[in-house]
C-alpha cells in the first residue's frame, strides 16, 4: 500500500482500505493489520484509521472483535447487500436457490476437481461425521456447510464459489434449524456425493446433491 494524500484524510483512508479489499489483499475471515501498522503504512494518524474502520464496519465490510482485532466479513458492498437480502428471505426460497447451486456445483466439481480438492472435501466430510457422532451441533453445522462450499470451490468457477460463500451464513442457519445432525449416523447421501465427485461421475453427483436437499423438511414448502 502507498501513503495517501493529506486532503480528505478519512475519505482517502476509506478508499484505500476498500481498494485493498477489492484487490484481495485481505480475504473474508482475515484479520486486517492493527491501527498502528495501518497508520504507519498510510502515513496518517491512528484516529483517521479508527474512523475509517468505523465507517467500513457500518458498511458491513469489517467487524471488530473486542480484544482480538478487526476482521473482514465482506470485500464489497454488493456482497453485503446480497447477504442482507438472504437474511430477509424465506427458508423455502433459499433452499430453491441452493438446489440450483448444488446441482451445478456437483456436476462441475465432478469434472474439474483436483486431488487437492478431493482432500479438502474428504476432510470436511470426516469432520461432519465426527461432529455428528459427538452430538456437537455447532461443529456439525460448520463442517456440513464447509463440505458443500468445498464442492462449490472444486468447480473452479469463481462466480459460483462466491455465490455459495455469500450464502454460507444463511445456509448455516438452515442446517442448524433442520437438525440435520439427527440423521448424521445414517446418511448415505453426503458419502454418495463425495464418491461421485471423486469418481468423476456428473450424473451420480447431481443425483446425490438432489437427494440431500430432498431430505430437508422445508424443501417442498
Amino acid at each position: 500500500m502507498k501513503p495517501v494524500a493529506r486532503m480528505s484524510i478519512v475519505d482517502a483512508v476509506i478508499n484505500e482500505l476498500r481498494a485493498e479489499l477489492a484487490r484481495g489483499t485481505w480475504q473474508v475471515g482475515d484479520r486486517i493489520p492493527p491501527e498502528d501498522q495501518l497508520a504507519a503504512t498510510l502515513a496518517v494518524s491512528r484516529l483517521s484509521i479508527r474512523e475509517a474502520v468505523r465507517v467500513l464496519v457500518h458498511a458491513g465490510l469489517l467487524t471488530t472483535r473486542q480484544g482480538d482485532g478487526t476482521y473482514v466479513i465482506a470485500t464489497d458492498e454488493g456482497q453485503v447487500a446480497l447477504r442482507r437480502h438472504f437474511d430477509r428471505a424465506r427458508t423455502a426460497d433459499i433452499l430453491v436457490v441452493r438446489r440450483g447451486l448444488d446441482i451445478v456445483a456437483a456436476r462441475l466439481a465432478s469434472t474439474t476437481r483436483t486431488d487437492d480438492d478431493i482432500a479438502v472435501i474428504r476432510e470436511a466430510m470426516e469432520r461432519r461425521e465426527s461432529a455428528g457422532r459427538a452430538r456437537d451441533l455447532g461443529a456439525f453445522t460448520d463442517a456440513d456447510v464447509d463440505f458443500h462450499l468445498r464442492i462449490a470451490e472444486a468447480s473452479h468457477n469463481p462466480v459460483l464459489s462466491d455465490l455459495y460463500r455469500n450464502m454460507s451464513d444463511v445456509l448455516w442457519e438452515t442446517v442448524k434449524a433442520n437438525q440435520c445432525m439427527d440423521d448424521a449416523g445414517d446418511d448415505p447421501f453426503h458419502t454418495a456425493l463425495f464418491e461421485a465427485v471423486r469418481a468423476g461421475d456428473p450424473v451420480a453427483a447431481t443425483a446425490a446433491a438432489l437427494a440431500i436437499l430432498d431430505d430437508y423438511p422445508e424443501a417442498e414448502a
